[in-house]
């Protein structure tokens, strides 16, 4: 089993589907209305709901900011590669992948962006790398719990099967020699980012059709994992929106 906790998590969790609940854990010092639609939703869907004292709900998710909800249900299901080009949601497939981001908040950051931003899924690698715990199930805002994720043994190889598959593969790299936003992202695409502090792993980098790069125009050398992923993500949305506006008014 699995502990998901805090009011967006929960509620989205709940609203999903994707996962079965064994109980959800509410605080009595919560009478809001955003508990009071969690609490409604447990009973449409048969899920049973535990008043707990406070001190059993930072038992359950110790350290956590968990806003007076605990749920404890299954494990996230990870889809596979061919459910996340499934999900395609634009005119173009649009994936991201990441060679091995560990901090579960810049997980749940980028998962969160992605959703907003039309991404169509998320790959990440099954070692050296976070999966969706419940910190990441938070940070997402219970986007996680929507968005297909995949886990697959090793980036490189999937990067080649995306290609294979006619998709375009876009590093972002600091040492990349375009700027993301002279790329057409009107294509076919996956954008991919590296770990935090060490950028793309080398044979990931090779693989690469466009390296692109965040000009910074400050002293610090580069953004946070999160943030780079908002910046090209929202590029590629941007471009591809008025794509669909020039069409509707040509």
């Amino acid at each position: 089993m699995s502990v998901i906790f805090g009011i967006n998590a929960v509620t989205e969790a709940l609203k999903a589907r994707g996962r079965s609940f064994d109980y959800v854990a509410v605080t009595p010092e919560r009478h809001d209305a955003r508990m009071h639609r969690i609490v409604m939703s447990c009973r449409e869907l048969g899920v049973p709901v535990r008043q707990l004292p406070r001190e059993q709900l930072n038992r359950l998710a110790p350290g956590s900011a968990h806003q007076g909800v605990v749920a404890v249900a299954s494990a996230k299901q990870y889809s596979d590669v061919d459910d996340v080009l499934a999900n395609q949601r634009g005119e173009w497939p649009f994936i991201v992948l990441l060679d091995g981001v560990e901090d579960p908040h810049n997980l749940g950051a980028i998962i969160r962006t992605g959703d907003a931003a039309g991404v169509d899924g998320i790959i990440i690698p099954e070692r050296r790398a976070v999966g969706v715990t419940g910190t990441v199930a938070k940070a997402s805002a219970g986007a996680s719990e929507h968005l297909p994720i995949a886990r697959v043994t090793n980036i490189g190889r999937t990067l080649e099967e995306l290609k294979e598959r006619n998709i375009w593969t876009v590093g972002l790299d600091e040492r990349g020699s375009q700027s993301y936003d002279e790329v057409d992202y009107r294509m076919a695409c996956a954008l991919i980012l590296g770990a935090e502090g060490k950028g793309l792993h080398e044979q990931v980098r090779k693989k690469c059709d466009f390296l692109v790069s965040i000009p910074m125009l400050g002293q610090v050398p580069s953004l946070n994992v999160s943030v780079a992923a908002a910046v090209v993500m929202y590029e590629v949305a941007r471009q591809r929106r008025n794509s669909d506006r020039k069409k509707f008014n040509s």
